[in-house]
């Protein structure tokens, strides 16, 4: 349950040791043991994309993950920037 609110939550590796009574080494070793496990379990992108086109698909949707990265600022990174995440607000018809 600690990875898996590392993880999910994002909670800093001393935060959850410390509430944890365990070291953050402990729960870094955890995590590490964690993602190589589900990487392991994971499919290869080549060999997924290879089945969906023996069954004959057309348009793949791969999900990413959004990595925080230090940007230049102004006008002159506009040109590096996709605008796909974006935060919006969201309204619901009744």
């Amino acid at each position: 349950m600690i990875v898996l609110a590392v993880l999910r939550h994002h909670q800093r590796l001393a935060d959850m040791a410390g509430g944890n009574n365990v070291s953050e080494s402990s729960v870094r070793r955890w995590r590490d043991e964690l993602i190589a496990l589900l990487a392991a379990q994971a499919p290869r992108l080549d060999r997924a994309l290879k089945k969906v086109a023996r069954r004959g698909g057309e348009v793949v949707l791969i999900d990413g993950t959004l990595i925080p990265a230090q940007r230049r600022a102004g006008r002159a990174d506009r040109r590096n920037y996709s605008g796909k995440h974006a935060v919006t607000a969201c309204t619901s018809s009744p």
